[in-house]
Order: structure tokens, then C-alpha cells, then sequence
């Protein structure tokens, strides 16, 4: 495991303190943490210096439509946790934590670090809550085919499955450093999900659709002034479009649009018909509706893209650079419509970030295992 880079740290504390002025100068700070990784080869950061890293790093998140509120993140210090077992528990309680009353909150737990020679913990899933993919003989997938090679390889290492359902909860995968991981399953009362209907057409419950509500994403590091949280699950509150536009709508997910324009009678065999557009409108319609019924925070993409010109706008006063990536800001449903369409953005590379190590990525899609077992 390297040791800390210095200059990222100073560059780090140097931003730390500008934007915080009650720290005081920041040169006692820099001789303290040069002296900390000259010993160690790394140093700690102060619990200020965790809090604003963490936020700092959601608002340099380009990919991030919600970022307005990158100053309410709730940040949970559980850097004394590094063992698998305490990990799956705190994942659970994040869990808990962040959806009280079901009104989520933004929040992120920040495990033990990587130091030299002791790397942090690693959370295999890509968020805490996801739906297993169970692949049958023929071919086809019962659940979330995106996770049906991570369903598989937990089979392999011990996971007995669920009761086989399209919405089963994956148990958690958490490991020491490089090791095989722990499995853990998650108390169903740590998992807010809400069953699907439609405003107009009562027949839509008949496809038994519901979705989680804490997008919790869990396998990206959180890196500040050179420190390395391979460990910190983090979520928002989900937009409609990433569950109604994407997540049951996309081919290689759940793929529910034909089956929602055939209940609606639309002629799915001509394009021209644009029999995907309507269905698709409605599958959105109902995830906003079940949402709002339910008392579940959720946000649409009109409101979410005006708010996130408001934040940019902010940025821009603040003499800040906003890193967007337009193919992620813009909506996946109704684009053009939105005002954050008709505009470009610079995808800068800002620190602290969340980032995907390429091991964390391929580990998360069952593609990958750690080396030596």
C-alpha cells in the first residue's frame, strides 16, 4: 500500500482551510500532517476535515444532478470500523439511519482507510440494496439481469439464494482488504421499498413492481488529500427517471416497457406508433405516483434540473468550477425539455472525489475476485 501523497494532502488542507476560516492558518496544519506522513507514511484527518472532504467531493461529482444540497450530507465517521462483521453492521444501521419516517436523507459512512501495508475494507455490491439475478437454463434471468453474475458468484461462495423472486435483496459482501468477503443479509426492516401502482390504470399492480428507496452506492472510494476510503457507502434520494427510465425500463434490466404498452393496447409492432415513448411516460408516471402515495421522498427530472442550474449558478458566484457530464446530467426521458439540455458542461477532474478503482468496478458486476483465492 503507497504511502500518502504529500502534495495532495497540502493541496487538500490548503482548500480545507480557504473555504473554512474558523480552522485558522493552515500552516500549522501543514507542518503537522508533513511530520504525520514522514513517521507513518500517512496521516489522519480531523473529524472537519472528513465532513467537508466528503460533502466537497459530492459537489465536484460530475455525474450528479442533485448536487444543490452537497452541504446537508450527514456524514457518518466510523473510521475506528474496519472488520468485515462491523462493516455489514453499520451498512445496515446507514440504512436505517438515512430513511427516517421515510424521508431520506443524504448520507454517507466512512470506514477505516487504506494505510500502509493495512488496506481499509471493501464493500463488494455497488449499492447496499440491490435485487439478485437468477439465471435459468435457458438463458433468461428472474430478477435484475445486471446482477446476475454477482447473484452467481455469491451462490459460489455460499449464499443460498432468496425465495426466487424478481425482487430479491442481495446480502451484503464485505471483505478485509484483498480477502474473500463476509456475506450478510439485510434485515428486511433496514429495506424501505415501495410496491408500484398507477394513477389511471389499476391493472398496472398486477406486475407486482416495487423498488428500493435508499440508492446507497457502495463500491466507489472516497478520496481526499490523497487518503483512500475504499469503504463509504453514500446515497441521495432517487430521481424517477433512474428507477422509471432506467432500471425497469432498459432491455439489459427489467424491461418492462412492451409489456406496459401492451396492457395499454398500443401497437407495439410499428415503431412510428412510438408505442415506447407512451409506455414509457406512464412507467415514470407510476414510480412518481407510488412514491408521493407511499410518503417516500423521491424528486422528478423537471424540478431536478432547474435546482441544478441554481447550484451551478452558485458555483459560478462562488468563483467555483461545477464539473458536469452533460450524458448524465440530461435526463434519460424528455431531454429537451429540460432547461439543463440546452447547454454545455466541463467534465472537470476535481479532489476530493468519488472515484471507481477498476478491481471495485469488476467485483461489483461478479466479473472479478480478489487475487490469491
Amino acid at each position: 500500500m503507497p504511502h500518502a501523497d504529500t502534495a495532495a494532502a497540502e493541496d487538500y488542507l490548503r482548500l480545507f482551510h480557504a473555504e473554512n476560516p474558523a480552522a485558522g492558518p493552515v500552516e500549522p496544519r501543514l507542518r503537522e500532517v508533513r511530520a504525520e506522513i514522514a513517521r507513518t507514511g500517512t496521516y489522519t484527518h480531523t473529524p472537519g476535515e472528513l465532513v467537508f472532504g466528503a460533502r466537497v467531493a459530492w459537489r465536484n461529482s460530475g455525474r450528479c444532478i442533485g448536487r444543490l444540497y452537497w452541504r446537508s450530507l450527514r456524514v457518518r465517521d466510523r473510521r475506528h470500523v474496519s472488520s468485515p462483521e462491523g462493516v455489514a453492521v453499520e451498512c445496515v444501521e446507514h440504512l436505517r439511519d438515512a430513511a427516517p419516517g421515510r424521508r431520506i436523507r443524504p448520507t454517507i459512512t466512512v470506514f477505516a482507510p487504506d494505510r500502509p501495508g493495512a488496506p481499509g475494507p471493501r464493500i463488494w455490491n455497488e449499492q447496499l440494496i440491490r435485487y439478485a439475478g437468477y439465471e435459468l437454463d435457458d438463458g433468461s434471468v428472474v430478477g435484475d439481469p445486471r446482477y446476475a453474475a454477482f447473484t452467481t458468484m455469491l451462490r459460489k461462495l455460499g449464499w443460498q439464494g432468496g425465495p426466487g423472486t424478481p425482487f430479491d435483496v442481495l446480502p451484503l459482501a464485505v471483505s478485509a482488504g484483498g480477502g474473500p468477503p463476509l456475506l450478510s443479509e439485510i434485515p428486511g426492516d433496514a429495506v424501505l421499498e415501495v410496491p408500484l401502482s398507477h394513477p389511471s390504470y389499476p391493472w398496472f399492480e398486477e406486475f407486482g413492481l416495487r423498488w428500493h428507496a435508499v440508492p446507497a452506492i457502495s463500491n466507489m472510494c472516497l478520496e481526499i488529500g490523497g487518503i483512500c476510503y475504499r469503504a463509504a457507502p453514500f446515497n441521495g434520494w432517487y430521481m424517477g427517471t433512474e428507477i422509471g427510465a432506467r432500471n425497469l425500463a432498459d432491455e439489459d434490466r427489467y424491461g418492462m416497457l412492451a409489456a406496459v404498452a401492451r396492457r395499454m393496447g398500443l401497437d407495439t409492432g410499428n415503431d412510428r406508433s412510438l408505442w415506447r415513448d407512451h409506455a414509457l411516460v406512464e412507467l415514470n408516471v407510476a414510480v412518481l405516483h407510488s412514491f408521493e402515495r407511499a410518503g417516500v421522498t423521491m424528486t422528478d427530472h423537471h424540478t431536478e434540473a432547474r435546482r441544478f442550474l441554481i447550484h451551478l449558478e452558485r458555483e459560478e458566484k462562488a468563483g467555483r468550477a461545477c464539473p458536469a457530464d452533460w450524458s448524465w446530467i440530461v435526463p434519460p426521458i424528455s431531454g429537451s425539455a429540460t432547461p439543463v439540455f440546452h447547454r454545455y458542461y466541463t467534465d472537470l477532474q476535481l479532489s476530493p472525489a468519488f472515484v471507481h478503482h477498476p478491481d471495485s468496478l469488476e467485483r461489483g458486476l461478479g466479473r472479478g475476485a480478489a487475487p490469491g483465492w
